[in-house]
């Protein structure tokens, strides 16, 4: 897989996360809440592309429903039509962008915190491509698109205060109960404040070992049995030791193998 969407996919590390809460001035459980409600805490599907959902009815809107009547599935002032993750939003986002890629762009919503393009201004980017760029290029850059979306919308201080509702209606929008986000944010919230947020590394190991092929189950930050399998399948073929715990030499390797992909 190669288009103007794929990188190398660099995961979020521990300079992008303490960078992001010095701006938000938040707790890691409360950023990871967003995040773990937005995206199941990842931001790049495993073709190395940014996690995206392709909205039609903000194509249409932006549009001036000029391609609704001839392109129902990508433009409508109704929202759906949204079919399976991955692949297929951004064949819906392609079939956009052929028609009108300005407007295409900023319908999706992108990355770690599912930033509308249309919100570009408010991450701090000139332009949605600029946007797009910082998006492709790392989670780092998601994270701080997020945050500064946050800060800038003024959704920032109902984080803060972990008023859900409030958060919900300014960040997910009015409907945000039908789909019960506010209760999602609180639930994770808890979780992450009790269990302890991802680790990084191991996080990144994992982002890494699904670019790879190894399949190391859910990108959680924990060391469970399907993680320690997929290393020590990786470990055995790169003709690293065997280990239980994840080290250095085996994250460098991760690292330079995906370093070492197309994109």
């Amino acid at each position: 897989m190669s288009d103007e969407f794929t990188s190398h996919g660099a995961a979020l590390d521990d300079e992008g996360m303490e960078n992001a809460l010095d701006l938000a001035k938040v707790s890691a459980a409360q950023l990871w809440a967003v995040l773990a409600v937005e995206t199941s805490g990842n931001g790049f599907f495993s073709d190395r592309r940014p996690k995206i959902l392709y909205e039609r009815h903000v194509f249409s809107r932006l549009t001036h429903q000029t391609f609704d009547a001839q392109h129902p599935d990508i433009s409508s002032k109704s929202p759906g039509n949204y079919g399976a993750t991955g692949a297929h939003q951004y064949d819906r986002l392609n079939q956009a962008i052929s028609l009108n890629r300005n407007a295409a762009l900023q319908s999706a919503s992108w990355g770690l915190g599912q930033t509308m393009g249309f919100n570009f201004a408010s991450t701090g980017s000139a332009d949605v491509e600029a946007m797009i760029k910082r998006m492709v290029a790392s989670e780092n850059e998601q994270l701080l698109c997020t945050v500064n979306q946050l800060i800038e919308g003024g959704s920032v201080a109902a984080l803060r205060a972990r008023d859900w509702a409030n958060f919900a209606r300014r960040y997910n929008g009015p409907n945000y109960a039908i789909n019960n986000y506010d209760l999602r944010l609180s639930a994770a919230y808890q979780k992450f404040s009790y269990g302890g947020t991802p680790d990084l590394r191991i996080r990144m190991a994992q982002t890494y070992l699904t670019y790879l092929g190894w399949h190391p189950g859910a990108i959680d930050g924990i060391v469970g049995k399907q993680t320690r399998d997929a290393m020590n399948l990786f470990q055995a073929k790169e003709g690293l030791d065997s280990t239980t715990v994840l080290n250095d030499e085996t994250l460098e390797h991760l690292r330079s193998r995906v370093l070492a992909l197309s994109d």
